[in-house]
């Protein structure tokens, strides 16, 4: 009997299985199902699959028999079920990166040296909240409309002139580091699911920002915002559908 099936089930299977025990720093010899339990809380892919990698791993002891001289197979999977495990192997394994799927952002950005008011005339065009500093090619900080607000805010409780206060204060002159704490950086390996998370687990958090290493001083990639996490959405959605699978019981094995 041709047991093909049945070679490329067990070759995504042990894929799934490696993949989650090095993410999640697992034991060697944690039970399949109890480390997809385990899991779930961590990986979107596991939670949106987990009923079907639950079956799978019954499953692969159905049709894998050990012996003496390896593994030897016993039945052999159906084309869909095949299929199915081979696409969820792939999101664990190749999850798209941020880089790859939102190209062509445009960051708005101020230079450090420039006076405040230009800040608010980035704000003005762009409409956006965060603005990345540079200082010479290299990022410093960042900028929220907000925090501006208040700035403003507290010159003119103290009697100070606005409009002066604007023209010669300088951008990199009221950069306050602990603003950072409102944003997750990455790096550029960052997947669609990293960010997705970020904003799941991050309330509070104004953006994420993506850089090369994911470090500050660095050019900055891409920064999504609370506002595209409906698109992100929207992306999983589409690159995470669910087909209709068979279950593991009468019809998943020939």
């Amino acid at each position: 009997m041709d047991y093909a099936n049945a070679a490329r089930f067990l070759k995504s299977y042990n894929k799934i299985e490696s993949q989650l025990k090095t993410l999640y720093s697992m034991k060697p010899t944690q039970n399949f199902t109890d480390l997809v339990k385990r899991c779930t809380d961590l990986n979107l892919t596991v939670r949106r699959y987990e009923n079907e990698l639950v079956d799978y791993g019954k499953l692969r002891n159905a049709i894998v028999h050990r012996t003496t001289g390896g593994e030897l197979f016993i039945a052999n999977p159906s084309d869909e079920v095949v299929e199915n495990i081979e696409s969820i192997a792939q999101q664990l394994c190749n999850p798209p990166r941020v880089t790859d799927v939102f190209k062509g952002r445009k960051i708005s950005t101020v230079y450090a040296d420039s006076p405040l008011l230009s800040a608010v005339a980035a704000f003005a065009a762009s409409e956006k909240k965060t603005l990345i500093v540079y200082d010479y090619g290299k990022m410093v900080g960042v900028l929220n409309s907000y925090y501006v607000y208040r700035l403003l805010e507290e010159c003119v409780e103290a009697g100070k002139d606005a409009t002066r206060f604007l023209r010669t204060t300088r951008c990199g002159d009221v950069i306050d580091a602990s603003l950072l704490e409102r944003y997750v950086l990455f790096d550029q390996t960052a997947t669609v699911f990293d960010v997705f998370a970020a904003f799941e687990h991050r309330k509070n958090a104004y953006a994420v920002i993506v850089t090369e290493h994911g470090v500050i001083g660095e050019k900055v990639l891409f920064l999504l915002t609370p506002t595209d996490f409906p698109a992100i959405n929207r992306y999983l959605e589409t690159f995470n559908a669910k087909p209709s699978i068979p279950s593991c019981g009468v019809g998943s094995v020939v």
